[in-house]
């Protein structure tokens, strides 16, 4: 691998990019300047990515940067994506850091977006911006497609994957955000491990809502509209869904198994080779685990009533699904109309997804991640996994047929609970090896 360090000042360059508040859900509040300022702080930091690479705009937030590899178009190209809008912040949320002043201190920056997703965008940015001082020229076409509004469901990815499709080209490696670098992945699992994102589940949100007699709360009827859709949501309980085992997580147990010892390295033999029992202790064990092997489902809102004395006609719920692969978004629904088993609460899709399907992991593309990570993080396994969140890279996966999802940092636990939380940060140390892990795919391209 050519002998290039990252450029110095790379927690800088992040810090600008977190002083930006691209917040796609407060738009209205916020308007559309901090997306536009976000472009043209690309072309300053990175001026030769800005010289080579044509930049074609698709819808408001979708960029898609091209770089043209040595070899034919027809080959497919490797899209990198990632993603520069942020979610919202609670201001009452205790941050030791303001969450849009890019601190950087004790070795890390700190700030909303500095692992999702502006921490793995800039090492890629820092990565071809190395290697365009270099003369590098890939061996594949490159496509960097940045969308401004993954967060709000990701329309921009939805064009720019319309657009390559339309255009022919059908990418050879798609690499988004997803898994990292962690150490003890499962709570029976020792060890650090790149967990890559092979599959991911489906999204689909429902909205319950029913009428009923309205009056004053003084004299209630037996079962109110309010009454009638709690108890829609608490028939929705965990075990709504059946528990199965994807492929990947079998896969996933396997790999966890040659590097485990004594007792554990049995047990993971064994959940590995035995689909059926996986299923039911990771939906035993809650959590994370349970999430690996069943479609989830949480009630993420509730309206209904004007006034603390008045019983409302109306009331709804909204519920957020995450679901399985293998299942499906008709299949779903059904599941949750029998469950709730009530003809007067009705069930409208507000938003569906089907999960993806598999991408291999025995092929060229998964072995070219594998080089680059030993490249960035020596001796740490890749390791597949299924994505339990939705990203952009989605929109590809209904045509590409490798599609993977892996940001090359590492991550504590506490680092990952604090994407969408509060103290959000990374550490410089693992930009710089993000960096290093680019710029390694994109010298290995073949």
């Amino acid at each position: 691998m050519t002998a290039v360090t990252a450029r110095p000042g790379i927690a800088d360059r992040l810090s600008r990019m977190i002083q930006l508040p691209t917040v796609s859900a407060e738009l209205e509040e916020r308007g559309i300047e901090p997306f536009e300022d976000f472009v043209v702080l690309i072309a300053e930091l990175y001026p030769l990515v800005h010289a080579h690479l044509p930049l074609e705009r698709h819808t408001e937030f979708g960029l898609l940067f091209h770089w043209n590899g040595r070899a034919a178009a027809s080959d497919g190209p490797l899209v990198l994506m990632a993603h520069y809008d942020v979610v919202p912040v609670d201001e009452s949320d205790p941050w030791t850091h303001p969450p849009f002043s890019g601190t950087i201190a004790d070795g890390h920056v700190y700030g909303r977006g500095a692992l999702d997703d502006k921490g793995p965008l800039i090492v890629m940015l820092e990565a071809v911006e190395n290697l365009l001082a270099t003369g590098f020229i890939p061996a594949r076409d490159v496509y960097l497609s940045f969308g401004g509004n993954e967060e709000t469901f990701g329309a921009a990815a939805v064009e720019i994957a319309r657009v390559l499709k339309d255009r022919g080209i059908v990418p050879w490696l798609v690499l988004d955000e997803g898994g990292a670098v962690v150490d003890a992945p499962l709570a029976f699992v020792q060890g650090r491990a790149a967990m890559i994102g092979v599959g991911e589940k489906g999204v689909l949100t429902l909205k319950l809502s029913t009428r009923g007699d309205g009056g004053h709360a003084s004299a209630p009827p037996t079962l109110t509209a309010v009454r009638r859709i709690a108890r829609a949501v608490n028939r929705l309980d965990p075990g709504t869904f059946r528990p199965r085992t994807p492929k990947a997580i079998s896969r996933m147990l396997s790999q966890f198994s040659e590097q485990a010892s004594g007792p554990s390295r049995l047990l993971l033999k064994v959940l590995a080779g035995v689909p059926f029992l996986t299923a039911r202790v990771f939906a035993a064990l809650g959590g994370e685990p349970a999430a690996m092997v069943r479609t989830t489902v949480a009630a993420t809102m509730q309206s209904g009533g004007t006034a603390a004395n008045v019983i409302p006609s109306q009331a709804s719920a909204t519920i957020n699904l995450r679901i399985a692969l293998g299942e499906t978004v008709e299949d779903a629904v059904v599941r949750v109309r029998r469950r709730i088993n009530d003809p007067l609460v009705s069930i409208d899709v507000l938003e569906g997804s089907a999960p993806s399907p598999e991408s291999p992991t025995n092929n060229a593309q998964f072995a070219l991640l594998g080089e680059a990570l030993e490249q960035a993080f020596p001796g740490v396994r890749p390791v597949p996994y299924v994505m339990m969140a939705a990203t952009d890279s989605r929109h590809f996966h209904r045509y590409s047929p490798a599609v993977y999802r892996f940001a090359p940092l590492e991550m504590s636990n506490a680092q990952r609970a604090s994407i969408h939380g509060v103290d959000e940060s990374v550490e410089i140390s693992t930009l710089e090896r993000g960096e290093i892990f680019h710029r390694a795919l994109l010298e290995h391209l073949n």
